[in-house]
């Protein structure tokens, strides 16, 4: 990731800074001049230290696309748990463990990384190890068209991790 411009870098800035205010304020539940002062300098405290340790880049996230997975996703827990426990308590239980080598287009880092997240929430399925362009995942059965949907979960997150087109 590149270095993100100046303008960047504030717009940044501002959009953590809020949303660490928010979070306090839901967490505080209180309108007590004393707990907003301290909630202001706990937000900017949090928003220093998330810049220092993850700066922004200029390769942005599109945060609608990001939010339009928000329904796949929780689908998708709602089908692996189902998938899990079904196969958990069946008198016989058809599994066919194993290992699947996937070839990620996403580099390694924190998209990556919540991609693997993302993508263990297939039914019976778990990131178990990697090189910088395959995921080894784990799979309750491999007979079934992993890599296939895995493909298909990386389209989509993909899409999200694209930076929004520039004006102009």
């Amino acid at each position: 990731m590149t270095a993100a411009p100046d303008g960047s870098l504030t717009r940044a800035l501002a959009v953590r800074a809020l949303l660490y205010f928010a979070l306090w304020i839901v967490v505080d539940q209180s309108a007590r001049p004393a707990n907003l002062v301290f909630g202001l300098l706990a937000s900017a405290a949090a928003t220093w230290a998330s810049v220092k340790l993850l700066p922004p880049a200029s390769s942005g996230v599109r945060l609608g696309q990001l939010l339009l997975l928000l329904p796949r996703f929780l689908w998708q827990s709602l089908v692996a748990g189902t998938d899990v426990a079904r196969r958990a308590f069946a008198p016989q239980p058809r599994l066919q463990p194993g290992f699947i080598d996937y070839p990620v287009g996403l580099p390694r880092g924190a998209g990556r990384n919540a991609f693997e997240l993302i993508a263990s929430l297939m039914p019976g399925t778990v990131a178990s190890d990697g090189t910088p362009d395959m995921i080894e995942f784990h799979c309750l059965d491999t007979g079934q068209a992993v890599v296939e949907q895995l493909a298909a979960e990386e389209r989509a997150y993909a899409r999200a991790l694209q930076p929004e087109p520039r004006d102009g």
